[in-house]
């Protein structure tokens, strides 16, 4: 079978019993991502960085394809975590890069006043696999040399 889309063990995560996503039903648009290790998402404090929980996961698509990480809808409320970016963007090449093999994580803010305990294999998001298109006069010819936030890297 042709590889097309799909997840795969990061490096370092071989033996670490990550479970690959899942859709939960035939119509669900994202994969359930769960944390690949215990942490801690401190409370918010201005100035502080987010917190980056790791999946042990990467993934491999297509040409034009892009994988959006999002939000689970309960997590604010119930958990007090929003993503620091919004949404997370998963190039294509970040898969194997060799900084750190393509290893997709979630960056956290928690806005609660107490720290949120995340436990190993807790649902903490979703990735979407999308299309996506290019302008007539994009000229990108550049290639990822590293891993988590290396394309604005010059």
């Amino acid at each position: 079978m042709e590889k097309k889309r799909g997840f795969e063990i990061a490096k370092g995560f071989e033996n670490s019993s990550i479970n690959l996503p899942i859709r939960k039903t035939k119509f669900s648009a994202g994969y359930d991502i769960e944390a690949a290790e215990d942490c801690v998402v401190p409370s918010f404090k201005k100035g502080m960085n987010p917190t980056l929980v790791k999946t042990g996961l990467k993934a491999y698509m297509q040409d034009d394809e892009v994988l959006m990480l999002y939000n689970r809808s309960s997590n604010p409320k119930k958990k007090g975590l929003i993503l620091s970016n919004s949404v997370g963007v998963i190039d294509k090449d970040y898969y194997g890069n060799p900084d750190n093999d393509g290893h997709i994580m979630f960056a956290f803010y928690n806005i609660k006043d107490e720290d949120t305990v995340i436990k190993k294999g807790d649902a903490i998001g979703q990735a979407i696999f999308q299309k996506y298109l290019i302008s007539d006069d994009d000229s990108a010819t550049g290639e990822r040399l590293g891993g988590f936030g290396s394309t604005s890297n010059k």
